[in-house]
Parts: structure tokens; sequence; C-alpha cells
């Protein structure tokens, strides 16, 4: 059974169509290891994104980590995954 995974493409994309593209910064580049304020992304603009990503992945995200601009894409990639997951099988007894 394969799970939906949420890819740096996915956030790229996401944050495009919310927030748009800070001129500035690289976007088409290496940006997996750069602060999302770095980028040009400050806290409102990340809510939106946590909105868009929320209701496109049927998750729940923690908005104070979702929110912080020293949050890199990867970090943010792997939240978003984290939640991806299908929650452990109880144990039997």
């Amino acid at each position: 059974m394969s799970t939906r995974q949420f890819t740096l493409d996915d956030l790229r994309r996401i944050l495009q169509e919310g927030a748009g593209v800070d001129e500035a910064a690289d976007f088409g580049g290496d940006i997996a290891d750069t602060g999302l304020g770095l980028l040009g992304y400050e806290s409102l603009a990340l809510l939106e994104t946590a909105g868009r990503i929320e209701r496109e992945f049927d998750v729940e995200l923690d908005d104070e980590a979702v929110t912080d601009v020293d949050t890199t894409p990867r970090q943010l990639v792997e939240l978003v995954n984290a939640c991806l997951r299908p929650a452990p099988a109880p144990a039997r007894t």
C-alpha cells in the first residue's frame, strides 16, 4: 500500500500559488536548507501556505512549526510527510 508523499516540488508550487515568489530568491535552485524567511516568506504567507497544504493533503499542521521563518523547506516537507503516514496499528493482546 503506497502513501502519497509531499515533495519539495509540491511545496514550491503551493508557495508560488499562495504567496508568489520573491524575485530576489533563487527559488528554482537548491532551497531545501534555506530558511523560509530568507526566501522572502513572512508568517502570514506561511499560514496561507499551511492552509493550502492542509486542504490539498488532508493533514493538520502545527501553526508554530509552519510559521517559523527559520523553518527550512526540507523541515516543512518532513513535517507534512510525518502527518501523512498512517498511524501504526494497535498491538494485539
